[in-house]
């Protein structure tokens, strides 16, 4: 009876700290939503990492993103797309090609400020992970967990800067092993972008095939 008692406690206990692991975790996730939501704009400089453990291949790129609202002008892998809250526009130099789709708020797969952003406010759950100090900056990590069984991700770090409760850097990890790791270099806020910044003007591409595809 006693051994009974004491591994009821002891379960008891586990599943309070993960509660309350849970819930800090939670917390400081909404602290970073609300901060990111009360931004005029963002503009981001950052680097993106996949490491394939298959056949040990590694795969860099640099990009940038800007965000105003629903709006974005979003530079990786030599594409460019920009949302102008109707349209979204996909340069791509290499081909010389622009297309310009409707954008449609039903599909999952559309790339939005708020998918790149704060991506974790639904489908997952939370846990307090690890304090790392990272060049002088503390750095708090959450574990994010797909609430999705059949979601190919196994699990995502997310980094936050304890002092600026920005994100630092981002984690995912795959069922097949494969891991992306997105760093943010450079996190500015409030700039001063001109009235056209999101606006996609066709003259500045003279010779490109233009395809419409609505």
């Amino acid at each position: 009876m006693k051994n009974i008692l004491y591994g009821f406690l002891l379960s008891f206990l586990c599943f309070s700290a993960t509660a309350q692991n849970s819930a800090k975790a939670k917390a400081l996730l909404d602290e970073v939503s609300n901060k990111i939501n009360s931004y005029n704009n963002i503009v981001i400089d950052f680097n993106y990492s996949t490491r394939n453990s298959h056949d040990n291949s590694n795969q860099d790129s640099k990009g940038n993103l800007t965000v105003q609202k629903d709006l974005y002008v979003f530079n990786f892998m030599g594409m460019t797309k920009i949302f102008d809250g109707t349209k979204i526009y996909t340069i791509v130099p290499e081909d010389e090609e622009v297309t310009i789709s409707k954008y449609n708020p039903s599909d999952s797969n559309a790339l939005t400020p708020s998918k790149i952003l704060v991506f974790f406010n639904t489908g997952y759950n939370y846990n307090w992970d690890i304090l790392q100090n990272i060049r002088g900056r503390q750095i708090q990590y959450v574990k994010l967990t797909p609430t999705n069984s059949k979601s190919n991700i196994k699990e995502i770090l997310l980094g936050i800067d304890t002092q600026t409760k920005n994100i630092y850097n981002k984690i995912e990890v795959n069922k097949d092993g494969t891991k992306t790791i997105l760093t943010i270099n450079s996190f500015k806020t409030n700039q001063p972008l001109s009235k056209n910044h999101f606006n996609f003007t066709e003259s500045k591409y003279p010779n490109y095939y233009i395809n419409k595809l609505d």
